[in-house]
């Protein structure tokens, strides 16, 4: 069953039901799905993303995996 198949269906089925306390209950379950929070970032916070951004780009960066030995290998050494 595709997803369009699987949302028609429940289309279908939410239309009959009557209840209104049950509604109200898939309408929250629906909400935590489907609530998208947005983001208001400062101009401060936007300057910094593209300076990053273009951090990267130019190779500015250390990988995860390197840091994590970095710090490995700087904490042994206390």
């Amino acid at each position: 069953m595709t997803a369009i198949e699987l949302k028609h269906i429940l289309i279908r089925r939410i239309s009959e039901i009557e209840d209104v306390s049950f509604l109200k209950a898939i309408n929250t379950i629906l909400d935590s799905k489907t609530n998208s929070e947005i983001l208001t970032l400062s101009l401060a916070q936007r300057d910094e993303i593209m300076a990053s951004k273009k951090e990267i780009e130019q190779g500015l960066f250390v990988e995860h995996e390197v840091f994590d030995k970095e710090i490995k290998g700087w904490l042994k050494e206390k």
